[in-house]
């Protein structure tokens, strides 16, 4: 197993007998931070040592919430990945394939997707029946280390992943050189590309009052056919599940260059409480990220455990919490941004500790037991009339 590490940061782009926690520091170019890279572990073998790098630890022991901005901050643990290790080169090997292969994205000015450099960096090394590369599980896990080790999203590094996400609203935008009206974009709405920094789109014009994700993209087109976004002016999007980076990218600058408040909609279940958490405080896998993602002002609008007594919603279209459900669930109540606040017990607690009580869980598809428009018409309306959400 790796040593873990703590290293002092420095300058960014200074050339160093290891690759340091210098380049997780916010800004600089992605190029250059790739070029120091390269400088020192060339440094390395220049000066007859053992060459190697750094990879921040992604996991729950090392982050850790910061109350003040109400996100989640990466900690200062780190991986040594060194080239004469037997357990360790080959991964050695493949981070500085996929450092140069990102290095040549740059330089050509080009993206491409994950699975596209996989197949770039695969290939059978000589004199051996070795290949870099195997699977495209190999591949993925580099790139995120790369990501944190140079504190640059992938989007940075040129990568981008298939589409998932659709977004629809009174807004124009230009995406890549091309004008688009989002209120114009029939049933199925502007696919929201992975890369969505400020150099691929940029928004021109909006009437939009706020911003509402909806976990689902069969209740989105519910709110999109019942033109929920026309008569309330505002955005509305769906990231298929938990949201993709370019829907929480998106989110972000939205939030925070139009100044836009984001509503969340999900399941009444430990999981749609999950990606809330995630839209709100960020994660664990990008918390080095969390001030470019994590919206930490956002509110979370439903489904609540209260709205089956609020809503007079029949038990008949609920569903019994399983083991997994209620493991889950404790486990949030344990996570400190769903705790205590300023001394109180968090209304959190209470949101998660009703639904263990309860014993069940709800999807937003339940509200159709009512009426198919339901919830556009009548529930959401109420909701944030009554300002029912909690944040």
């Amino acid at each position: 197993m790796a040593k873990k590490t703590t290293k002092k940061k420095v300058t960014p782009g200074s050339r160093t007998t290891t690759t340091k926690r210098t380049t997780r520091k916010r800004g600089g170019d992605t190029a250059q931070k790739l070029l120091d890279l390269a400088h020192s572990v060339s440094d390395q073998v220049t000066a007859k040592k053992d060459p190697g790098v750094d990879i921040p630890t992604r996991a729950l022991s090392n982050v850790a919430f910061d109350e003040k901005a109400g996100v989640i901050r990466m900690g200062d643990n780190t991986q040594r990945r060194n080239f004469f290790n037997l357990g360790q080169a080959k991964k050695f090997m493949q981070t500085m394939l996929i450092a140069s292969g990102s290095a040549e994205l740059i330089k050509q000015k080009k993206t491409t997707s994950i699975r596209d450099l996989f197949y770039h960096c695969k290939h059978t090394i000589a004199g051996t029946r070795e290949n870099t590369f195997d699977e495209q599980s190999e591949s993925d896990p580099i790139i995120e280390d790369l990501e944190v080790a140079l504190a640059s999203l992938r989007e940075e590094l040129g990568l981008f992943a298939e589409p998932k996400g659709a977004m629809v609203g009174p807004m124009t935008i230009v995406d890549n050189g091309d004008t688009i009206d989002l209120s114009k974009m029939g049933s199925g709405g502007w696919a929201v590309p992975s890369i969505v920094e400020d150099h691929i789109i940029q928004f021109k014009k909006s009437n939009a009052k706020f911003i509402l994700l909806i976990e689902k993209g069969a209740v989105w087109r519910r709110f999109s056919e019942d033109r929920f976004w026309e008569k309330h002016k505002c955005m509305i999007l769906h990231g298929g599940g938990q949201p993709p980076r370019g829907v929480r990218r998106l989110m972000w600058r939205m939030h925070n260059e139009m100044k836009l408040p984001v509503y969340v909609l999900v399941d009444n279940d430990p999981w749609g409480y999950y990606i809330y958490s995630v839209v709100k405080q960020g994660s664990i896998n990008l918390a080095f990220e969390s001030q470019r993602m994590a919206i930490p002002g956002a509110r979370f609008i439903g489904m609540s455990s209260f709205d089956m007594e609020r809503f007079d919603i029949p038990r008949a279209v609920t569903i019994s919490l399983n083991d997994q459900d209620t493991r889950r669930a404790k486990e949030i109540l344990n996570y400190p941004w769903f705790g205590k606040k300023k001394g109180r017990i968090y209304p959190w607690r209470n949101e998660i500790n009703h639904m263990l009580k309860l014993g069940v869980k709800l999807e937003l598809e339940a509200l159709s037991s009512k009426d198919f428009s339901f919830i556009t018409e009548q529930y959401l309306p109420q909701k944030m009339r009554d300002k029912q959400w909690l944040d």
